[in-house]
């Protein structure tokens, strides 16, 4: 039987070889991730509405993104301070980018396809343990 202590010291010296593993079965490639340039973007802030009472009906912390080359435009109002929202709308506005350019190879086409791939495996081993547990019964008498 192994001790507590040697298995959590086996764990730790497996661990970086099982996270490679993984890592290089399920990869994304950001190299083709758009580049934003400062100058290429419109920003306004404008005041926003909903739940948050003063803190958001009289400030203006909801920011409009417009990427000029493509005419795309991202309002984003997700936090109530106006650098999160700045940070988040530029985020917002590469992930939109991204699918646009990249279409099916997209981060997140990517990211969608992986997650595809596991529910697949689950669903899989999921069908395989239910037949085998079938026919265990039926072997058994017991169906």
């Amino acid at each position: 039987m192994l001790s507590l202590k040697y298995f959590c010291r086996l764990q730790r010296s497996l661990a970086p070889i099982l996270s490679t593993h993984i890592a290089s079965k399920h990869t994304v490639d950001y190299s083709q991730l758009p580049k934003i340039n400062e100058s290429d973007l419109a920003e306004q802030f404008v005041r926003g509405s909903g739940p948050g009472g003063s803190a958001v009906n009289k400030n203006a912390n909801c920011v409009v993104l417009t990427h000029i080359p493509t005419g795309t435009v991202i309002k984003c109002h997700i936090s109530r301070c106006q650098d999160d929202n700045r940070k988040l709308a530029r985020d917002m506005l590469i992930a939109k980018l991204d699918e646009l350019l990249n279409g099916e190879n997209s981060v997140a086409a990517q990211k969608k396809r992986i997650d595809e791939q596991k529910h697949k495996k689950t669903e899989y081993k999921k069908k395989k343990r239910a037949q085998l547990k079938e026919d265990w019964k039926k072997r058994e008498g017991l169906a």
